[in-house]
C-alpha cells in the first residue's frame, strides 16, 4: 500500500474540484502524479532522516505531520491544473508554511519525531552530525 493515496486527498481537496480537473477521466492519474511529485519534494527536505522509512509507513503508522504536509505539497501540485478561481491563495499559504516547516526540520530547528538514518559503513554519520578528521601523522625529529 503507498504512504498516501489519492482517496486521502479529500481531507484536502473536495471530490468535485478532483473531478473537474482530472475531468471525468477513469483514474486520477494526475493527482497520482502529484502525489509522487510532493512525496519527492517533501523527501528531498528529510534528507537528514530515514525516508524511506516514513515513506514506507502506512496507515496509523505515519507521522501525522509529515502526512499532513505531504498532503498540502501535493494538493499544491494538483492545483496548479484547474480554473484560476479555485482556492488558490489559501493552497499557496499551505504550501508556503508546509514548505517553511520543511526546511525548519532540515536545518535542525524543528526536530520531529522521525527514524534518523543508520550510520554509514564507516560509523561517520548519524542524523544530522558528521564527524572524522585526517589519518594520524607520525613525525619524528
Amino acid at each position: 500500500m503507498p504512504y498516501l493515496t489519492p482517496a486521502e486527498i479529500s481531507t484536502h481537496l473536495n471530490g468535485e474540484v478532483i473531478q473537474e480537473i482530472e475531468r471525468d477521466e477513469v483514474n486520477t492519474p494526475k493527482l497520482t502524479d502529484a502525489i509522487e511529485a510532493a512525496i519527492a519534494e517533501v523527501k528531498s527536505y528529510l534528507s537528514n532522516y530515514d525516508s524511506t522509512a516514513i515513506f514506507a509507513a502506512t496507515g496509523d503508522n505515519r507521522n501525522p505531520i509529515v502526512l499532513l504536509y505531504t498532503k498540502d505539497v501535493a494538493v499544491w501540485h494538483y492545483i496548479q491544473l484547474s480554473n484560476p478561481n479555485i482556492e488558490i491563495d489559501i493552497r499557496k499559504s499551505r504550501y508556503e508554511t508546509a514548505t517553511k516547516w520543511l526546511d525548519k526540520v532540515q536545518s535542525g530547528k524543528v526536530v520531529p519525531d522521525l527514524p534518523h538514518k543508520q550510520s554509514d559503513l564507516d560509523g561517520t554519520t548519524q542524523g544530522i552530525l558528521s564527524w572524522g578528521s585526517n589519518p594520524k601523522r607520525n613525525n619524528h625529529f
